[in-house]
């Protein structure tokens, strides 16, 4: 029109606002200052030449600096058929990038918490949504399985559980071990008041009363025995390093465990059996997979040996106490520890190892780390000390970061007295499911076991549904209540939606009829197709962004908007033409509602 060039990619296209007459609109603004003219000019000009080239735009019109595009029925009933006929529709062609993903990443000292729900889920979901946009995705769990915690619940167990075991308890494995871990503490807290009664504590109060802290304390009319008591709460640590039996037993149990005593070594290998067969309850109930299991003790010995070849290289430096170290500065990041003077490993030195070991099976594209924002500064330093070796594969991993995710209330504690557990929220939000559904009373002639997958499906699709609606990146609270809700942006509420449809087909009757005779639609057809047109492209941009949130959000706008299309135009009276196309269009909506939930890993019901 202006015979000017202009890379395509500075053209705006958004969907055209409720309010205004149109499918798109073009945003007429970046045009301006090259063509010299007033953006309504400009806009009417390119509407007018769209419409002699695009047989199948109905209308153009400009509001301001905006011109809106209208498409003709027949185009999107077009459409329609193009997408229905497509059993792939939504999803890329296989390509050649490998992904390996990350996630969970459970210690074996105690069962999997809320905190592990949130990393799960995620970490599920985006690996699907990866594999629906063509990649060949590998999912991975790293399972902390040794260290200091790990050796105080073997402690515990070695001195106070006279042969108890997960079977003579009747307690899941990793509930079992937990226990042990609680019990450990608490024996340490026995022993810590007992010790503050001693002289050697009371001189190390009074060293401190006298430092400069304590004096600052005194001169602020701090009381004797908050004095005593902030003390006694920063020397904690302390205590369990240097004066306390059971931390020094813990730490010896350690050193024999590195040594590989033979007797150390098989309690370690026993214990981690009970936790392992307990999550893996866990990750069956919440239907969660993973490829390939990776345990921190398999690595820990290799990434040592890759920060030594790192020190024989000079690519790191060794200070006089024997510890390793890398600088990070060009990198816009500190120096950070590798190996400790006693030559102990560090997080950062195991994720190294166990880096190397996928590259050399999977060769990744990229290697994606679902863990929480606080470990922010440990994939740049993993990423820093990685390209510092020249590994070809450290320009590809990427952090996963997500938020926090705390409850409404405090009320659902652990059973090991720290941490809100996933077993427990499983059950209490199942129980709700089960509760809501029941009072509905429309599964009467439901048998006792077609009921209870019922409530499964819908309580672990709430769970699911509710933590995946949030941004990754945002903290967010959980509300059990809220989750099981029939209305609102719930999986319940879609599950519904897509068992409706069923519902509808069923009365139908017939096979779906892919040939329509109709040439117009109504606007809530016309919109619906629009909605079902998008799925494609929320689909990449959830991969793109690595967060399921988006197809969350697609998944109940589209179940509301079919709801919306269900109560205002009869579906099974009318025309049979009418019938046939909203029985053609309620079928694709049900069936991009699936996929869309697959993608977040909830399951859909035929019947509600």
């Amino acid at each position: 029109l202006y015979n000017i060039d202009f890379d395509p990619s500075n053209i705006i296209i958004n969907e055209t606002r409720k309010e205004f007459e149109g499918d798109l609109t073009v945003v007429i603004f970046p045009f301006v200052k090259i063509a010299k003219k007033k953006p309504e000019e400009i806009g009417d000009a390119i509407g007018k030449k769209l419409s002699s080239k695009i047989e199948f735009i109905q209308s153009t019109n400009t509001v301001k600096g905006f011109l809106n595009i209208a498409f003709t029925d027949q185009y999107w009933i077009d459409k329609l058929s193009e997408i229905g006929a497509n059993e792939n529709y939504g999803f890329q062609a296989k390509n050649d990038k490998t992904v390996v993903l990350e996630y969970c990443g459970p210690n074996t000292n105690k069962p999997i918490h809320l905190g592990h729900i949130r990393n799960m889920v995620i970490g599920y979901s985006v690996a699907e949504i990866l594999k629906a946009n063509g990649h060949n995705v590998h999912k991975v769990n790293i399972l902390n399985d040794r260290g200091i915690a790990i050796c105080k619940s073997m402690l515990a167990w070695k001195k106070f559980g006279e042969g108890e075991t997960p079977e003579s308890s009747g307690i899941k494995g990793d509930h079992f071990v937990g226990k042990y871990y609680v019990k450990f503490n608490d024996e340490l807290n026995a022993e810590y008041l007992k010790w503050q009664q001693t002289d050697e504590a009371k001189e190390k109060l009074a060293t401190f009363s006298a430092t400069k802290d304590g004096e600052k304390l005194v001169e602020q009319g701090t009381s004797d025995e908050k004095l005593k008591e902030t003390f006694f709460k920063k020397y904690k640590n302390d205590f369990t390093n240097n004066e306390s039996t059971l931390g020094k037993e813990a730490r010896q149990m350690l050193l024999d465990w590195e040594a590989g005593d033979e007797a150390v070594r098989e309690l370690w290998k026993q214990m981690n059996e009970w936790v392992f067969e307990g999550f893996n309850q866990t990750f069956d109930r919440l239907e969660i997979d993973f490829e390939e299991h990776y345990k921190e003790s398999d690595y820990y010995t290799s990434g040592k040996e890759m920060v030594q070849q790192g020190l024989n290289e000079g690519v790191f430096y060794q200070k006089d106490d024997g510890s390793i170290w890398a600088d990070l500065e060009d990198k816009k990041l500190d120096h950070k520890i590798l190996l400790r003077s006693d030559g102990t490993s560090v997080y950062v030195t195991q994720d190294m190892g166990v880096a190397q070991a996928r590259y050399d099976k999977y060769k990744m594209d990229l290697s994606i780390y679902t863990v929480a924002d606080e470990q922010n500064y440990h994939f740049k330093v993993l990423q820093g000390v990685l390209e510092k070796m020249g590994k070809a594969y450290a320009s590809g991993i990427h952090h996963l970061s997500y938020g926090m995710v705390d409850l409404t209330t405090g009320k659902m504690k652990s059973r090991e007295g720290t941490i809100v557990d996933a077993d427990d929220l499983i059950e209490e939000v199942v129980a709700k499911a089960k509760k809501a559904t029941l009072e509905l009373g429309k599964i009467d002639d439901f048998s006792n076991e077609q009921a209870d997958e019922l409530f499964e499906k819908l309580g672990i699709g709430a769970i699911r549904y509710y933590i995946l609606s949030v941004n990754p990146k945002k903290r967010m609270t959980f509300d059990p209540e809220k989750s099981v809700e029939l209305e609102g942006a719930t999986a319940p509420f879609i599950q519904y939606s897509y068992a409706r449809i069923q519902s509808v087909l069923n009365k139908y009757g017939n096979e779906v009829n892919s040939t329509f005779g109709i040439n117009s639609l109504e606007p809530l057809e016309r919109e619906l197709i629009i909605n079902i047109n998008n799925f494609e492209s929320v689909v990449k941009s959830a991969g793109t962004n690595f967060d399921p949130s988006e197809i969350a959000h697609y998944t109940y706008n589209l179940a509301k908007l079919f709801n919306k299309f269900y109560a205002n135009l009869p579906i099974l009276k009318g025309e049979q033409a009418n019938i046939d196309f909203r029985i053609y269009l309620s079928n694709l909506t049900g069936s991009i509602l699936k996929k869309g939930l697959n993608l977040l890993g909830i399951k859909t019901t035929e019947r509600m």
